[in-house]
């Protein structure tokens, strides 16, 4: 595995893992002991960047996934970096499998999620400590001034945004270096790469969640393809609709094309354009497969040349394509 440094002294692996769909998203959550086992392999495979949050679980229990990894990474505290996040909860009100989201990063509200989180994950600090999203209603510089409180305590080591624009990146930095920013990027999600010059300005490293557009650029998903409808967000997401397939076949064939030329995987490809997008990008897949743990690993190995970054970022911006998932609906709450 290969590493990377996210702002200015956060050393990860250049591909972290994404934990999220071990127990939220994704359907009925996975065997705890096998996600357990499958979290050490990760470790001892090179994996040293570990994501979750506190609102990752079910209604039965909210938190299971920041449990679920604090335990599994006990033993190797010392050698990973676990970043979690604070500021949102579901409207448990709704109906719909993709419940929409509500913003609270009040101050009390912020600290109380902080000790908890730190319970949880059995550990005396936390590496990254994201906001989920901006709160309207909580100025950023406030939430800034928490963060730099409790880095100042030893409860946190860094902190970030996700899904920040780049005036709140630019007002929070100013209060309390951010060390990261983590949004949804992948070949169907580009939308945020225009704030590739201010994390170069600011010197901030970009955490790139569905990297694979939720599995859809591994091109193992067609119309036969069934998801649970009460707990997998998949079944209600664009880029899985029938119709979606067949207007992706020609990304998916692009995809397809390059992977046959290195002898690589399609989803491989797609996770490799990101690293060699920008040397702060680091991607954080998730998986409940060992097979796919480590090919998502093997991606970091791949070289794409700047010429052939262009051509592909050319054919992307023409190429028809579905829409796709862009992230869960916030309402005030």
């Amino acid at each position: 595995m290969q590493y990377r440094t996210l702002g200015k002294d956060l050393t990860v692996s250049a591909v972290g893992l994404g934990c999220m769909g071990m127990s939220h998203a994704y359907g009925a959550p996975a065997d705890k002991k096998e996600m357990r086992e499958l979290i050490a392999e990760a470790v001892d495979t090179g994996y040293t960047f570990f994501d979750t949050a506190e609102v990752y679980g079910t209604p039965g229990n909210p938190h299971d996934n920041e449990e679920l990894v604090g335990e599994a990474l006990k033993p190797y505290r010392n050698k990973v970096v676990i970043a979690t996040k604070f500021g949102i909860y579901f409207d448990m009100e709704s109906e719909q499998v993709n419940k929409p989201l509500l913003p609270d990063s009040r101050p009390e509200v912020i600290r109380a999620s902080a000790e908890n989180s730190l319970k949880r994950l059995g550990t005396d600090h936390i590496d990254l400590y994201y906001q989920h999203r901006v709160d309207p209603f909580v100025p950023i510089e406030e939430v800034a001034g928490v963060m730099q409180e409790l880095i100042q305590e030893g409860k946190i080591t860094h902190w970030g945004l996700s899904e920040a624009d780049e005036e709140t990146i630019h007002r929070a930095h100013a209060v309390c270096p951010i060390t990261a920013i983590q949004n949804r990027y992948s070949m169907m999600a580009r939308w945020h790469e225009k704030l590739f010059p201010v994390l170069e300005e600011l010197h901030i490293g970009y955490v790139a969640f569905s990297p694979l557009a939720n599995g859809f650029l591994s091109a193992k998903y067609g119309k036969e393809s069934k998801f649970e409808p009460d707990t997998d967000y998949r079944s209600v997401m664009p880029q899985f609709a029938p119709d979606a397939i067949e207007q992706n076949q020609k990304l998916l064939d692009l995809i397809r094309t390059v992977a046959e030329g290195k002898h690589v995987t399609p989803g491989q490809v797609a996770l490799a354009w990101i690293l060699c997008k920008k040397p702060y990008l680091v991607p954080i897949p998730g998986t409940r497969k060992s097979e796919r743990l480590r090919e998502n690993a093997g991606a970091a190995d791949i070289k794409l040349t700047e010429k052939e970054i262009e051509i592909l970022d050319k054919q992307l911006d023409t190429m028809e394509m579905s829409d796709v998932f862009g992230g869960t609906n916030c309402k005030s709450r």
